[in-house]
């Protein structure tokens, strides 16, 4: 039953990819940026669904100025940084806090996940290419100036969870430059309650395993937990930024907060 049940989610899935790809073409053109967010939060909170897993959210993101002019939370610029896990981190953090997300490129080459990202806004950063981070931090800067928020995924690669590899700090330049706030988001999986691999997407793992994985999982919960801001005003440098959010997601995480951040 748990595998027929399965299949049936592949196909819900499919159709809500294809349905997605509709929206991002011809709806998105017509909204501003807080439609669009609601849109994308709508959408990604019925794929989680749809992927039988149960999205869990800690802690509600509120900045000062968001208090003071009642703005909601996504309206103003600012950096997430979150532990990788597996694709669906993505929509997940979406789910939650809708973003416009940096990736390496070759996700826009997947098959329909791919468009649908592409289509969606993301900003794709070609790895060993001379130039790219800085190329990537210009559109960065613009977008956060903008009042996009803006997510990043500092270890550069996903794990199982049960590590958190050292933070890259290179991508969060425009928060130091443009004095937005960086926002840790923690993201773990659980069956049951208990600690879970199944949406792991790491080494040689396909798409398709990955979401068969997670497809047959029982009682998968992501959870996300969003940490207090850090305010880069109050650091000295983007090394600095990088290990208090590394340490921040490491203390939700429970995991140690040992090695350096790289260069």
């Amino acid at each position: 039953m748990r595998f027929v049940l399965a299949l049936l989610r592949a196909a819900l899935f499919v159709m809500h990819i294809l349905a997605g790809l509709a929206l991002v073409l011809l709806v998105f053109p017509l909204f501003g940026l807080a439609g669009r967010n609601r849109i994308n939060r709508a959408w990604s909170r019925v794929l989680v669904a749809i992927c039988g897993a149960r999205l869990v959210v800690d802690g509600v993101p509120v900045h000062p100025a968001i208090r003071s002019t009642g703005i909601e939370p996504w309206s103003l610029g600012r950096l997430v940084l979150a532990n990788h896990v597996s694709w669906i981190d993505v929509f997940a953090i979406n789910a939650a806090l809708p973003c416009r997300f940096v990736a390496k490129a070759e996700i826009g080459r997947w098959p329909l996940l791919g468009a649908l990202v592409t289509r969606s806004g993301t900003l794709y950063i070609e790895r060993g290419r001379r130039h790219a981070v800085a190329s990537m931090n210009h559109r960065v800067r613009d977008h956060l100036k903008a009042g996009e928020t803006i997510a990043v995924f500092p270890e550069g690669t996903t794990t199982d969870g049960r590590e958190l590899l050292p933070f890259h700090s290179n991508l969060l330049a425009p928060a130091i430059e443009t004095g937005a706030p960086v926002w840790p988001l923690a993201l773990r999986y659980t069956e049951g309650g208990a600690p879970s691999d199944a949406a792991a997407f790491i080494g040689d793992m396909g798409l398709v395993t990955s979401l068969a994985r997670i497809l047959v999982a029982r009682d998968l919960a992501i959870r996300i937990t969003v940490l207090p801001p850090i305010e880069v005003t109050h650091h000295e440098n983007r090394h600095s930024v990088a290990r208090a959010a590394r340490a921040e997601i490491a203390g939700a995480l429970g995991l140690p907060e040992h090695d350096a951040t790289p260069s």
